[in-house]
């Protein structure tokens, strides 16, 4: 295998590595929002005048509704920004990963002229 052909193998395997991360961010990212939207929704549903506890750390703290509702608005914010950050890195990635393989797939099925003594198709005795 020519060695420009083992750098694209190699760069198509960090490229997989870094879709496979971004991916698995953007999963967790998703859920964190989904699980924050939840919680805004059941918020709505509160009186302002109700008790609230807010978690910091291992330790529960007493939050008024209005800090509450805004700080879990700000997160649900935050988050689909997040979410569509790595969204997009993904398809960055995936765009790359698609043309890396292109090229290797073209280097591989003879892309020129004879790839010297050794290389693919060479006969033996």
């Amino acid at each position: 295998m020519p060695p420009e052909a083992q750098e694209k193998i190699e760069e198509l395997q960090e490229l997989q590595e870094t879709a496979q991360n971004a991916a698995e961010q953007k999963e967790q990212a998703q859920a964190q929002l989904n699980e924050s939207k939840t919680a805004l929704e059941a918020l709505e549903d509160v009186d302002e005048d109700a008790n609230m506890f807010r978690e910091v750390g291992n330790v529960l703290v007493e939050a008024d509704y209005e800090s509450a509702y805004d700080d879990l608005e700000e997160e649900v914010d935050n988050l689909e920004v997040r979410v569509e950050q790595l969204k997009k890195q993904e398809e960055r990635v995936q765009d790359q990963f698609d043309e890396l393989q292109e090229e290797l797939q073209q280097m591989l099925q003879g892309g020129g002229g004879p790839m010297g003594p050794g290389g693919p198709g060479a006969g033996g005795a």
